[in-house]
């Protein structure tokens, strides 16, 4: 990697951190903002957070062309202009209408950015090291949100709608702080040629439908959903609930088990990162999967001996923990493997696409989960995210069929290449997608896509 290309991915990576600051502000207090101290209640907090999702998953499906078309600065600094003027909107109106509005511009911008950062980091980095650019935006994202949302728990005060108010002009003037972060960088074009999709087609540009044709892809879109459904989309809903009412712990409890989850990724994600580099990123997925199996079978066990409080709670604080360490094996991995997949021309289309995956995983995991929990089914529950993490496993090893040697190993690949020439290693295959740089070009360097 250039120096030129080193520096603007520093940036890129610092804008977003803040952006993540700024979030980690608001985020654990919509619901009681909405309900509470606008005094609008429980059905209108909810009805705000599903404005939130829906939009982003009205934009995700048109974003990717554009970003492709036209580059994803123009994206970005739209999505950083709508989230901004979202969140101020969100922290001055007080009526219903205004605040599902304002949730939805908010909801679009964010959604916007994923794709657009993410297409980025990919123009930023090489298959050499766009693990390690991945890995290393999560774990700023993360940091960005710990630090912003112990702030943020600093300032609010519950009878005092002002500091709430406070809290969304800060959010709303870091996504401006990202905006003209992003202003100071200059892209590096587009690197490769359009591999073609294995579809048979032999067209030059299909679209979604060509997406919808690559095997491969339309695989990992559905694990990214069965991922973020499994854990992601838990945390908001369902395993709280377990938490509160059936292992019996207490709301502060709580909050020191996600506390765990952020600090087991700010420990692990570089000690990860380096274990896992060299090795088959399906393989790396497929023991994610029983991690979160694990986890999940930690959690049923804190339910069933509710007696031993200290036990019990420490099964819970470990599930949060384990969450935390799938977590940072999926930050070098996951990401990554959506770039090297695409064609260049089609970058935008597959972060778009899998950003789409995950937004579906978010949405549905929270209805879900909260459905299971209003009706007690809490053994069931934990059934259905055993056999959830069960099906990650299963996914990835299938999906290991469908990849070549270099996207499933790049560094393993590049490693034979140079010791036996370019496409004559034993594990050499064809090059696909944004990672199919120039052999001349060097190679380096890695990261994470935002939110």
């Amino acid at each position: 990697m250039t120096t030129a290309m080193g520096a603007t991915l520093r940036r890129i990576q610092l804008g977003n951190a803040l952006a993540a600051f700024g979030s980690g502000f608001t985020v654990p207090y919509l619901f009681i903002y909405v309900a509470n101290v606008r005094d609008l209640g429980a059905s209108t907090a909810g009805a705000v957070l599903a404005a939130f999702a829906a939009a982003a998953l009205f934009v995700l499906p048109l974003v990717g062309r554009v970003i492709d078309r036209r580059g994803p600065m123009p994206v970005a600094l739209g999505g950083a202009a709508a989230a901004s003027a979202g969140a101020l909107a969100f922290g001055m109106v007080g009526s219903a209408p205004y605040v599902l509005a304002a949730s939805a511009l908010m909801g679009a911008g964010v959604a916007v950015l994923q794709p657009a950062l993410a297409t980025m980091i990919v123009r930023c980095s090489t298959a050499s090291n766009r693990s390690r650019a991945f890995a290393t935006q999560f774990f700023l994202i993360n940091m960005g949100m710990g630090v912003g949302g112990l702030l943020g728990g600093l300032i609010v005060d519950e009878h005092r709608a002002g500091t709430f108010t406070t809290l969304f002009c800060v959010e709303s003037v870091m996504f401006l702080v990202l905006g003209a972060v992003l202003l100071t960088v200059k892209l590096p074009e587009a690197q490769g040629v359009d591999a073609a999709v294995p579809d048979g087609s032999g067209q030059q540009d299909g679209g979604w439908r060509r997406l919808l044709q690559h095997r491969a892809m339309v695989l990992l879109c559905v694990l990214g959903f069965v991922l973020f459904f499994t854990c992601y989309g838990q945390f908001e809903s369902g395993l709280p609930a377990y938490g509160v009412e059936v292992t019996g712990i207490s709301t502060a409890t709580l909050g020191f088990a996600l506390f765990a989850n952020t600090a087991v990724i700010a420990l692990a994600q570089f000690v990860v990162l380096r274990l896992v580099e060299g090795r088959r990123r399906s393989r790396v997925i497929a023991l994610v999967g029983l991690i979160w199996m694990v986890a999940w079978l930690a959690a049923g066990l804190s339910g069933m001996i509710p007696h031993l409080q200290a036990v019990a709670t420490a099964l819970l604080i470990s599930t949060y923990a384990l969450f935390g360490l799938g977590e940072a094996m999926l930050s070098p991995t996951v990401a990554p493997l959506v770039a090297d997949l695409a064609p260049s021309r089609m970058v935008g289309r597959y972060n778009s696409a899998f950003a789409l995956a995950k937004q579906l995983g978010v949405a549905v995991g929270p209805a879900v989960g909260g459905l299971m929990a209003a009706q007690g089914a809490y053994v069931a529950y934990i059934v259905l995210l055993v056999g959830c993490s069960l099906g990650v496993t299963a996914l990835a090893l299938w999906l290991g069929r469908h990849l070549t040697a270099e996207q499933d190993a790049p560094r393993r690949s590049l490693l034979v290449s140079s010791g036996d020439g370019p496409g004559q290693g034993p594990d050499a295959g064809p090059r696909s997608g944004a990672a199919a740089q120039p052999q001349a070009e060097p190679k380096t360097g890695q990261l994470a896509t935002a939110g």
